[in-house]
């Protein structure tokens, strides 16, 4: 069973316009968002990054909510969610998701991670491929490039500063709340989770997001050519000027690019904000599906 280190309780005041709700799981209580829309929308979730909660990915699952039943749970340990006993790690957290999927009824799902929610992802499509509609890696994160720690503190310094200043408000919060000993215990978890293997065994189409200016991923020629070096699902997009945290900095840009993916339409910039952040194809895999021209 788990343990509830605080009571339930609200924020003081809305801080999304989804619907703001309580659940359980496995005894842990979990706070989550969830869209209004009618039920048979397709479903989407988001998955946030490492010692966050999912209020920084609210930006663009906002953005979303109109075509897709959008859920935006805290995972367990994060956020206002409940603690298991011990701290989870990268299946532990997976498990945890498709147990949030069965208690809210939704058998397929299109899975929306940014940083540390990508292993999360791809953990789940290791367990449960059958239940995976498609996939988007928004800055994934974990393996060697963010080792030692060292490095990785170094590399989260220099991101700081290249995200919004009001990013700061919803990360520092959360990182307080996540605490020192869960910090360590998690970057080992993620640091020694397989996520490229796991990615290359993906048979859905999947999108990845690289950021132009993230310094926790390797430049976009380096990633491009891991992502030719195999046949696969990947379709890779680099946004000009985004650094890690896309989902909160690069909204607009990020969710314009889910709807194009998600209905197999070219990568194109949003026509409706000429003149900000540019949007780059970069690789698509020989089993990736072809962009539909109109």
């Amino acid at each position: 069973m788990g343990r509830k280190p605080t009571p339930r309780r609200p924020p003081r005041r809305p801080e999304s316009s989804l619907a703001e709700r309580w659940t359980t799981v496995d005894g842990i209580d979990l706070f989550y968002r969830e869209s209004p829309v009618p039920p048979d929308a397709p479903a989407m979730m988001h998955l946030h990054g490492f010692g966050l909660s999912g209020r920084y990915l609210l930006p663009t699952a906002e953005r979303l909510a109109d075509q897709f039943h959008t859920l935006v749970p805290d995972l367990p340990g994060f956020g206002r969610s409940g603690k298991a006993g011990d701290a989870l790690d990268v299946p532990d957290l997976a498990h945890a998701a498709a147990r949030f999927l069965d208690d809210r009824g939704i058998e397929k799902v299109t899975l929306v991670g940014n940083s540390m929610g990508c292993p999360v992802i791809l953990e789940f499509a290791h367990h449960y491929p059958e239940r995976l509609e498609r996939t988007v890696l928004v800055s994934p994160a974990g393996g060697l490039y963010n080792q030692p720690l060292r490095r990785a503190v170094g590399q989260l310094t220099r991101d700081g500063r290249r995200e919004p200043a009001r990013m700061m408000k919803v990360a520092v919060p959360d990182y307080f709340r996540f605490g020192v000993p869960s910090t360590f215990k998690m970057f080992r978890a993620l640091t020694q989770y397989p996520t490229l293997e796991r990615l290359l065994e993906l048979h859905v189409p999947t999108l990845v997001v690289i950021g132009e200016r993230d310094p926790l991923m390797p430049g976009a020629s380096r990633v491009q050519e891991v992502a030719a070096a195999t046949d696969n699902h990947v379709l890779l997009v680099k946004i000009e000027g985004a650094a890690h945290a896309i989902n909160f900095s690069h909204s607009g840009e990020l969710a314009h690019l889910i709807r194009l993916f998600m209905a197999d339409k070219p990568i194109v910039d949003d026509p409706g904000s000429p003149g900000h952040a540019r949007l780059y194809e970069i690789h698509r895999g020989t089993h990736h599906p072809p962009p539909k021209h109109p």
